[in-house]
């Protein structure tokens, strides 16, 4: 087994540990064992329990950027019209991850047991890494679209708005399908799913009124 995909494997077993049982109930012996390797490898790729931790919300922040690469982290200048299309695809994207991607699971639990936890490291983390770098450029597009100010509370509550109805269809997986009469989710459900959220989408910000 190569380093690589040793520490891979790692970050994986992990992240289920994590979100199953909580950070400090989480047993490293217990991760290394579902990772198929020993004990010391997670000193030798992370130096330790923690630095595990922080690998795991490296790992999330990763797989966060890839799905929402289509946001510029730069200003640039788009029409009204590009931005909604840009818009539309980050939607797309979001739901094909969310709802298809596989791993979602894995890492919504992680996240949600460190949301549970104030003082975690790992908010800390994914807030200067991932959510206020993508937020701010999620609102710069937002304003293109709708002519709002980017840094106005409207805004910066409607992207959380955006992206929230998205991660509802995951955070609430067992509940939407059993009440939409779904056995899970596949390539059907996701579209139609998707196309629900286009029309939220349009009607946020469709002619200036977002």
């Amino acid at each position: 087994m190569s380093q690589q995909s040793t520490r891979a494997l790692l970050i994986r077993a992990a992240m289920i540990r994590f979100g199953r049982e909580g950070y400090e109930a989480a047993s490293t012996r217990a991760i290394a064992a579902d990772a198929g390797t020993n004990i010391s490898s997670i000193a030798y790729h992370f130096g330790g329990k923690e630095g595990l931790r922080i690998a795991c919300a490296d790992a999330v922040a990763d797989q966060i950027q890839q799905v929402a690469r289509t946001v510029p982290l730069v200003p640039v200048v788009l029409s009204p019209r590009m931005a909604r299309a840009t818009l539309r695809r980050l939607v797309r994207r979001m739901v094909t991850f969310l709802i298809l991607g596989a791993g979602a699971n894995e890492m919504v639990g992680f996240v949600l047991r460190e949301l549970a936890q104030p003082d975690s490291p790992v908010l800390e983390r994914l807030y200067a890494t991932l959510v206020e770098p993508r937020h701010a450029g999620l609102c710069a597009i937002w304003s293109a679209a709708t002519g709002r100010p980017a840094e106005s509370d409207d805004v910066k509550l409607a992207v959380f708005t955006l992206v929230g109805q998205v991660a509802y269809f995951r955070l609430a997986a067992p509940i939407v399908q059993r009440r939409m009469g779904w056995q899970g989710y596949s390539r059907p459900e996701a579209r139609a799913i998707t196309r629900r959220l286009l029309v939220n989408l349009e009607l946020m910000t469709g002619g200036g009124n977002g």
